[in-house]
């Protein structure tokens, strides 16, 4: 792996843990008591440029740093005990998230701006899709779960940051070619995008 993938995945892991703490500098996005994220936006983002593989080992490199202690998940949490968190499915989520956005794209003949914002809403829906399913496992097997706990709640939670993540998603996807071309030379970027 070239220097300049390692630097494009370090970048990229950092990016979530500002991601994922944007409510220390903007506390009005904690919204009913959840803090607004980007980390949905990054992740989908990393796909898309760096591709499945690169965007993949990006989000492990930043779910690992987390796990061993570094204070870089949401609200500056780490440690593995982040692992029984009703949360931890969508940090995990992210590898599967960032792999398939690359994949779509990498196997994509017509690789417009509209594939690459098809390709990040899909990441977005594989992220709440599993998130919000272990969060119902969490709080159904070992989590105290609130009263009245239900399917139908956990999902209800997710409308909240909803229409953030679907305007991030499309946005990320907008965008990305604009950087790819950006941070390659243009012979790469016109294979990339053709």
């Amino acid at each position: 792996m070239r220097a300049k993938d390692l630097t494009f995945i370090a970048m990229f892991a950092a990016l979530m843990a500002i991601g994922a703490n944007i409510t220390s500098w903007a506390p009005f996005l904690i919204i009913g008591g959840v803090p607004i994220t980007l980390q949905t936006f990054f992740c989908v983002l990393a796909g898309a440029i760096l591709g499945a593989k690169r965007g993949a080992i990006a989000m492990t490199v930043y779910m690992l740093i987390g796990l061993f202690g570094a204070p870089v998940f949401a609200r500056f949490s780490g440690g593995f005990s982040t692992v029984i968190s009703p949360t931890f499915g969508f940090i995990l989520s992210f590898i599967l998230a960032a792999y398939v956005t690359g994949l779509l794209i990498e196997k994509s003949k017509n690789r417009s701006i509209g594939r690459f914002v098809i390709a990040t809403i899909i990441g977005m829906v594989i992220n709440y899709i599993f998130g919000t399913n272990w969060m119902y496992m969490a709080f159904k097997l070992w989590a105290e779960a609130p009263e009245g706990f239900s399917y139908t709640m956990a999902w209800s939670w997710m409308l909240v940051p909803l229409p953030k993540d679907i305007i991030l998603s499309i946005v990320a996807g907008v965008i990305a070619p604009r950087i790819y071309r950006a941070l390659n030379d243009q012979q790469t970027y016109n294979k990339y995008v053709a």
